[in-house]
């Protein structure tokens, strides 16, 4: 089942998402959206309700794993499971590290949430590069492998940036000007 949005505030509430991580979850689903529709628009086969849901609960998981070691994304992949959510399951549990991706493919659902993902620090949408100090600082604790590590998720992320915009009418640096006048239905 794809959820409806009042559906993932709902469970939004129930999983005790934080307001912070809320505001940033709806700030994705606004990049998303943006993505989704004009990929759409020009063409691409692409379901902007299971994105927008997807994008709204990417971050369903995080509550309960900010004490810990936890894989937030996995367990955010396990709730979806659990509420019988599993058109979007998979696309939660790839939000941070994209594990299916072709250059040479269609754009996905999955692909647009996981980027949407990388351009919004907490409540503010900013560039890769922006987005890859703050993640580098609070998590890459000068740890060579994870530094190494968040650096190649990030070069990923430059490449899904280059195929999502081949196909859109506008570039990544109108994102922030474009998101905010979202008008998100699913």
């Amino acid at each position: 089942m794809i959820p409806s949005m009042d559906i993932c505030f709902r469970l939004m509430d129930q999983y005790q998402m934080l307001e912070n991580i809320k505001a940033h979850s709806v700030l994705v689903a606004r990049v998303a959206h943006l993505i989704a529709t004009g990929l759409l628009d020009a063409g691409v086969t692409i379901s902007v309700k299971k994105t927008m849901a997807a994008a709204l609960l990417h971050d369903i998981g995080k509550t309960s794993c900010l004490n810990s070691n936890k894989d937030h994304a996995e367990i955010g992949k396990k709730i979806c499971i659990q509420n019988s959510l599993d058109e979007i399951a998979d696309i939660v549990g790839q939000h941070v590290r994209l594990k299916n991706y072709n250059l040479d493919e269609s754009c996905s659902e999955t692909e647009i949430v996981y980027y949407a993902d990388k351009r919004v620090n907490h409540d503010k949408i900013v560039p890769l590069k922006e987005r890859l100090s703050y993640i580098l600082a609070r998590y890459g604790n000068n740890q060579k492998k994870i530094v190494h590590a968040i650096k190649m998720n990030f070069d990923l992320c430059k490449e899904v940036e280059k195929k999502l915009f081949r196909k859109l009418k506008f570039d990544p640096e109108s994102v922030p000007y474009l998101a905010r006048d979202e008008n998100m239905e699913i």
